[in-house]
């Protein structure tokens, strides 16, 4: 059982590859009615990067799960924020944190960030054949390169095609309005906190008009889950932190539920 690679993925493969998710196989026309996650975000800002996703899964019509999470922390300082079939999302990101934990343990040193891309680019495209009978995962990768001192986005497809964000990504159901959003408000100066409130703002329009996405649920107490990474490392804000923000773009949502008004040409 010595491993012979520095990648765990491979270790698996070789001793128990029905383990791995994309070894798995559904039976001839059967159909899967499984809880999905959906939209998430980042932004990148002065300092480091921020990624965000709403509380909801679905199932169909149905809400299966209110205050679903959906951003884990790959290692000290990178996450991965999951859209898509549910249970296999968050079995690839346990995986994923195992292989990079395997990585630094066998090897004494930490991946790169774009080997981290790499090796999540090589995990998605193992579960192709899931995707093909509509149990897709796709991601949201962001992290802090210490090489070059600044935080970055990956973005995927189902197949594993992977590209970098510049400024801002999103990915799910609600991507097209919170992307829409952030290409409004986003400006390469941000402070940390503006980006909070940049990626905070999304979800609430992502929400406003995509039914998959949930909203800022004040009456159950159900906030986003709004991460940080910078050269200190990964850090999730609290419930109490998100709160404020969330209540603050409430506020002047019900103040001007149709937005600021602008003066007519």
């Amino acid at each position: 059982m010595t491993p012979g690679s520095s990648s765990f993925i491979d270790f698996l493969a070789e001793h128990q590859p029905e383990l791995l998710p994309g070894r798995r196989s559904l039976p001839e026309g059967a159909v899967v009615e499984a809880p999905h996650g959906t939209t998430i975000v980042a932004a990148v800002f002065d300092g480091g990067v921020v990624i965000a996703g709403d509380r909801r899964a679905t199932m169909g019509n149905v809400i299966a799960q209110r205050d679903m999470e959906k951003v884990f922390p790959a290692d000290e300082y990178s996450a991965v924020g999951i859209a898509g079939t549910a249970g296999l999302a968050i079995e690839m990101v346990r995986l994923f944190q195992l292989e990079l934990e395997h990585y630094e343990k066998i090897e004494g040193a930490t991946l790169s960030l774009e080997g981290k891309a790499n090796r999540l680019t090589t995990m998605i495209r193992g579960n192709l054949g899931m995707a093909m009978q509509g149990l897709a995962v796709v991601p949201l990768f962001a992290g802090y390169d210490l090489d070059r001192g600044r935080g970055r986005i990956f973005n995927y497809d189902v197949t594993g095609g992977r590209s970098e964000e510049r400024g801002f990504a999103a990915t799910g159901s609600g991507s097209v309005f919170a992307r829409g959003s952030m290409k409004k408000l986003y400006r390469e100066d941000l402070t940390a906190d503006q980006a909070v409130t940049l990626v905070v703002q999304a979800l609430y329009d992502a929400a406003d008009d995509d039914s998959a996405t949930g909203g800022p649920d004040l009456a159950r107490r159900i906030f986003p889950i709004v991460s940080l990474i910078t050269e200190d490392g990964f850090r999730r804000l609290t419930e109490a932190e998100v709160a404020q923000t969330t209540v603050a773009i409430t506020d002047d949502r019900l103040a001007r539920p149709n937005g600021p008004q602008a003066p007519l040409l």
